[in-house]
């Protein structure tokens, strides 16, 4: 049975365990003993781009697309779009448009796109572009928002008005070539940071040192905290759930100060729990945060993918810390921060992750800011279940909306309130698309729009439209 049938007859959570609240219908499916099923938009077929008539993506029967501002494009304001488009927010923009603030992970060429004199370093090529775009994708406005920063993976959207892009390195002058073999010496500033882009405007380029240099991956606002959650992407598999305390809390400073204190989550009572194994049904933890003394270490020619890109993890596992296999996608809903692992759990020995980052194909987990309880929500038993969850978002109804990162079929898919897992968008194989995956899904503030990039040298942006209505997005 190929994957795509099998995602068909079995539109089910298979592996679940329960969390709370909107998720109380996960509790339900796995008690009775049963999957839950339901949620979809039905089966998928291809779908031609409005924009060339070319089969990029395939979807449920009503529901259109169109792509918009490809790599190498040209900005409307002046200059080249760089590739490898990844997170994105989407804002109220004037007269019903949408704003996207959208990343791009590129680390070579060097060299910074858009105006060098706003650049946080001038050496390296990542950054956010900004765009303002119609409901169905037609682009009114482009330009560079944040330019001179490095691998810039996803981030975060923040309700006063910005997006948190994140460097997904620890690259820098200070720091020894790492596998992708950059010559770091040319580098004038050290990198992993985050860094806060205004929805209207140009970013000033100014890292949040104290929220930590390593590498990043998401970013979420708690707005009963203040608190910054943010999630590590770390290749040599030992990654850490973060927790940022500004010195203010930015509902009144409308921004992300700097000074402010790193933590780490680790599990009550059991000191360096490693959660990136297969978890029992219904796992669930009581947390606890432990200080990072030194957030923004300096290097003296250590190997970027050694002893430098471990450092501020290090440092919370030395007191404790859960241990997770990658962590990616993150996004803040109804008091409680959901974050996926990616290649965390347990599957079945012939099917395990394509790497040495950790052997499972996926975790979904929930943290609850008010109670300090942490719980999985869901572990994938396969690839042809979940392959390698990555960005999420949800949706207006609460659905969690799951980008995969496999090495096969690459879906968009829906994780209902009740429940279901469901496909809702396959990529479509074509060679200027090769090795892509899916990025950046996020929503149009009215919730009529479904945008997402495709993440590949060769990238582009989409905007998704159709009868939402009619299943859990």
């Amino acid at each position: 049975m190929n994957r795509r049938k099998f995602l068909a007859a079995n539109s089910a959570l298979a592996a679940a365990a329960a969390v709370g609240g909107p998720f109380q219908g996960v509790a339900k499916a796995a008690d009775l003993g049963r999957p839950a099923t339901g949620g979809g938009y039905g089966p998928l077929g291809a779908v031609p781009d409005l924009s060339d008539g070319q089969v990029r993506l395939h979807l449920p029967e009503g529901f259109a697309y169109r792509s918009f501002n490809p790599a190498g494009g040209t900005f409307t304001e002046g200059g080249l779009t760089p590739g490898y488009h990844d997170g994105m927010g989407a804002f109220q923009g004037p007269r019903g448009t949408v704003m996207l603030v959208r990343n791009h992970e590129v680390t070579w060429p060097l060299g910074a796109f858009g105006d060098p004199e706003k650049a946080y370093d001038p050496i390296a090529p990542g950054g956010t572009s900004t765009l303002v775009v119609t409901g169905q994708g037609e682009v009114i406005r482009s330009t560079a928002s944040l330019t001179g920063t490095l691998m810039n993976c996803s981030g975060g959207q923040m309700p006063w008005g910005s997006w948190v892009s994140c460097e997904e390195t620890i690259n820098g002058p200070d720091v020894a070539n790492d596998y992708s073999g950059l010559p770091n010496s040319r580098f004038t500033e050290k990198h992993g940071y985050l860094f806060e882009v205004p929805v209207a405007g140009i970013a000033t380029a100014r890292p949040i040192r104290a929220a930590g240099r390593f590498t990043h991956e998401s970013a979420a606002y708690d707005p009963h905290t203040g608190a910054i959650y943010l999630t590590e992407d770390n290749y040599n598999f030992a990654s850490g759930f973060y927790r940022y305390l500004p010195p203010r809390d930015p509902r009144t400073t409308r921004s992300i100060l700097d000074g402010g204190r790193l933590q780490m989550l680790a599990v009550r009572g059991e000191e360096g729990k490693d959660l990136s194994l297969g978890q029992p049904r219904h796992a669930k933890y009581r947390a606890v945060w432990v200080d990072i003394e030194d957030p923004d270490p300096t290097y003296t020619g250590l190997p970027a993918n050694d002893t430098a890109v471990n450092a501020v993890g290090d440092q919370g596992r030395a007191r404790g810390a859960a241990l997770f296999a990658r962590l990616e996608g993150c996004v803040y809903h109804q008091g409680v921060v959901y974050f996926v692992s990616t290649q965390g759990g347990a599957t079945a020995e012939g099917d395990k992750a394509p790497s040495g980052f950790g052997d499972g194909r996926g975790q979904v987990w929930a943290y609850d800011t008010v109670a300090s309880e942490l719980r999985l929500v869901y572990e994938s038993p396969g690839s042809m279940a979940l392959d390698l969850p990555d960005n999420i978002t949800t949706s207006p109804r609460g659905t969690l909306v799951v980008c995969e990162d496999g090495n096969e079929d690459n879906y968009v898919r829906g994780l209902t309130r009740s429940g279901c897992i469901f496909n809702f968008a396959r990529l479509e194989p074509i060679v200027e698309d090769s090795g892509a995956e899916f990025a950046g899904s996020t929503f149009s503030p009215d919730g009529r729009t479904l945008f997402v990039n495709v993440q590949s040298k060769a990238g582009r942006s989409f905007a998704i439209w159709g009868p939402w209505q009619r299943g859990g997005f």
